[in-house]
């Protein structure tokens, strides 16, 4: 029976993994809409939304059945919590993904600035590395990794402060009109770099019991967030 629960978990977490394989995928995909104006291929995102919402209700259903059946306590109590939260996670970081292919969508064939597509395109293979390596993270079980996606992010936030100090610069017009339909895709960059540092919480929780590992690494980085 025991056997049978060890299974039914690690099948949980590779269900989410797989998830965060697609939504690398979806993510690319929906940058590279943006970036070339595929207004095509934005569209064909947007519909299918549906998609990832029932894969991690799915997952979600699967964690309440295991507590309320199992009645798990400690680590795998933890490990199954940690699930839900992360699986949260990956659903906010699909919204953020359907956020980039609609203002692909909005700005498909408008003049925006080669500076801000430039930005826009290094920013994300910022954020494709921190989404891979949260996945690997917890594929592994790896608390060093999840520990180090922190300082992974770091350069996501700057490259964000980067593209709207470029977009501050703008006098023309169109251009700025054209710009300012890519500004909730600088952002949404940034919020999923921050899901994947908040699935590294979650993990280094489930693997240690300890809820300020991750905050002491933020704090390494910057004395002054933490107070």
């Amino acid at each position: 029976m025991r056997d049978q629960f060890r299974q039914d978990m690690y099948g949980i977490q590779d269900d989410v993994v797989a998830i965060m394989r697609e939504l690398l995928g979806l993510t690319k995909s929906s940058v590279n809409a943006l970036i070339n104006g595929d207004e095509a291929v934005a569209q064909e995102i947007i519909e299918g939304d549906d998609h990832f919402d029932q894969m991690t209700l799915n997952i979600e259903e699967n964690v309440i059945q295991l507590i309320a059946t199992q009645s798990p306590v400690a680590k795998d109590l933890r490990f199954l919590l940690s699930m839900a939260f992360i699986t949260l996670y990956q659903a906010r970081i699909a919204d953020y993904a359907q956020i980039i292919a609609k203002s692909a969508r909005r700005s498909a064939n408008k003049p925006v600035p080669q500076p801000l597509i430039d930005l826009i395109h290094a920013q994300a293979n910022l954020v494709y590395r921190v989404m891979d390596a949260t996945r690997e993270a917890l594929e592994e079980r790896d608390l060093d990794l999840a520990l180090k996606l922190p300082e992974l992010d770091e350069p996501v936030d700057s490259l964000n402060k980067q593209f709207y100090r470029e977009l501050g610069r703008l006098t023309d017009e169109d251009e700025i009109e054209a710009a300012s339909k890519m500004v909730m895709s600088a952002r949404a960059l940034e919020r999923i770099a921050d899901y994947c540092v908040d699935t590294g919480e979650r993990l280094a929780y489930f693997l240690t019991g300890e809820r300020d590992l991750l905050e002491a690494a933020e704090a390494e980085l910057d004395p002054q967030k933490i107070i």
